[in-house]
């Protein structure tokens, strides 16, 4: 709907058009005036009374019988002046009411973003949307222990609904990048959708964000509100204590893992140890910071600091948990890969022998080619220590481009790999999300379409493309605060991480569960 400004500027300003030629009129008709004035009293007998017989004398010798040409020249200049300023003025405020900027004056044809700029806003709704509702599943994570299923089933809906919203505009977002549609107007619609789609899931969650802090008692209530900070620190600190013993653990599991694979095998979650250490250390010093706040009576720092530190202690479990996932796919991929080359090597038996009644070089390339490639995976398991996930996906793929029956051990072997990339790459965009663009995000939403509609090859291909993408965000991001004290208090990971929104000196409000409007909310 319009506003009452906007729908009274224009009529103000065209009700000036009529002022204004009224005005050049009536200069007219003064000026002429003037010009008529002298005729009219030059044949008359007592044209106007004169002051005195001397002055008329002193000014006589000049004057004729006829007017002068001053008499003309005086009217005539001030008539064209008027008519010109009269001009001017109009001109001038048509040209300022075509030009104007300032608000309340809505342009006949307002400007049409570029397809360039349509695409930036397009990728800042989609990283702002996925930012959300990471935050917002981070933080019912450790809600769902507290309250239980029951109590946290709308903020659940709402945050399931907004992970369908999201999901819907990144497939919109992939088509557009492949060329989908061609034609310039859908194109912009695509866009427009996009857009929309990521405002829907923003607004999902800012519709919960109140209702949540309330259940908590984090809504800055005179009454609960000390509870509800109280009890989530019991819950926060009880997982930064099963976290801390597991992270010494996880330490533990990648040196067997360094000791007994290939190290591509253990690349994934290099230095995720180390993080996971770097974020419970943050965790302590802002869990700490928020019970003193509590016992103090500050509550809105001490919900802050719990938020923080929350987020904190979440991504820390991200971390640990990817090496133990990991170590047990590794397990896993390892004890599958001797049955996964005997299926193979039957589809190869069956592949040579069809393209023995055929002349053409393409069906005796491709099994020449998984030939090659399951004798390589043969030397390296009588060879010494191997990637067994990267065996399996060499496996997989040899087999593919057969083109034949598939087995079931196949599948399996598939299915792994295309799992394992997708939590990868799942688990390093999650802990990284402060630096990570909208472009990794899409190719990670899309090999999780892929991955439910069980097209594993391309899920694991677009899980590797979101890493390497992520991969290259962080590097080109770097370390924020780094050399000075607050990167060694855990600061630049939580920034890094998207716990903390912003690189100002106190790292702005942490991360909640919200929206657009609501996920950076400061409580009083």
């Amino acid at each position: 709907m319009t506003s009452s400004l906007i729908r009274g500027r224009p009529r103000r300003a065209t009700a000036h058009i009529p002022v204004r030629v009224t005005q050049a009129v009536l200069g007219a008709l003064a000026g002429a005036g003037w010009l008529v004035l002298p005729v009219m009293t030059v044949e008359a007998h007592d044209p106007v009374p004169v002051a005195s017989a001397s002055a008329v004398a002193g000014a006589a010798a000049p004057q004729q019988d006829g007017t002068s040409a001053a008499d003309l020249v005086l009217p005539l200049v001030a008539g064209v002046t008027a008519v010109a300023l009269a001009g001017y003025g109009y001109m001038r405020r048509t040209r300022r009411a075509r030009t104007r900027t300032t608000p309340g004056t809505v342009s006949a044809q307002p400007p049409v973003p570029t397809p360039a700029d349509s695409e930036r806003q397009a990728r800042a709704a989609l990283r702002l949307a996925d930012d959300c509702v990471r935050a917002g599943r981070e933080e019912l994570c450790l809600v769902r222990e507290l309250f239980g299923e029951k109590q946290t089933e709308p903020f659940t809906h709402a945050l399931r609904a907004a992970e369908t919203e999201l999901s819907a505009a990144f497939a919109i977002w992939r088509r557009y990048e492949e060329g989908v549609p061609e034609e310039a107007s859908a194109r912009r619609q695509a866009l427009v959708g996009v857009i929309g789609r990521c405002a829907e899931a923003g607004r999902r969650l800012d519709a919960e964000a109140a209702a949540l802090d309330r259940l908590r008692g984090l809504d800055g209530a005179e009454e609960g509100g000390g509870r509800g900070v109280e009890a989530a620190l019991v819950v926060a600190e009880e997982r930064f204590r099963e976290l801390a013993a597991r992270a010494v653990t996880a330490q533990e599991k990648l040196a067997t893992l360094r000791e007994r694979y290939a190290p591509s095998a253990g690349g994934p979650v290099a230095g995720y140890v180390e993080q996971a250490k770097d974020r419970l250390l943050f965790a302590t010093a802002r869990l700490n910071e928020a019970r003193q706040a509590a016992d103090a009576g500050d509550q809105g720092r001490a919900v802050r600091q719990l938020r923080a530190g929350e987020g904190a202690v979440v991504q820390a479990g991200v971390l640990v948990d990817g090496v133990e996932r990991l170590a047990a796919q590794l397990r896993e991929a390892a004890a599958l890969v001797p049955a996964a080359l005997t299926g193979a090597e039957a589809e190869l038996a069956a592949a040579r022998g069809g393209t023995e009644r055929t002349t053409t070089a393409e069906p005796h390339a491709r099994p020449a080619h998984a030939d090659m490639v399951l004798a390589a995976v043969r030397e390296e398991l009588t060879g010494g220590p191997y990637d067994p996930l990267d065996a399996l996906r060499r496996i997989t793929r040899a087999a593919q481009r057969l083109g034949g029956a598939r087995s079931g051990v196949l599948d399996t072997a598939a299915l792994l790999v295309a799992r394992s990339s997708v939590a990868g790459a799942e688990e390093f965009i999650a802990v990284h999300r402060g630096a990570v663009g909208a472009e990794a995000r899409a190719r990670l939403a899309e090999a999780v379409r892929e991955l439910g509609a069980g097209n594993t090859a391309r899920a694991d291909a677009a899980a590797g493309e979101a890493r390497e993408l992520a991969e290259r965000d962080v590097r080109a991001y770097g370390t924020p605060y780094l050399g000075t004290e607050a990167a060694t208090a855990g600061l630049a990971g939580a920034v890094l991480g998207g716990i903390l929104l912003a690189e100002t000196p106190d790292a702005g409000p942490p991360a909640s569960y919200g929206g657009p409007r609501t996920r950076s909310r400061r409580h009083a």
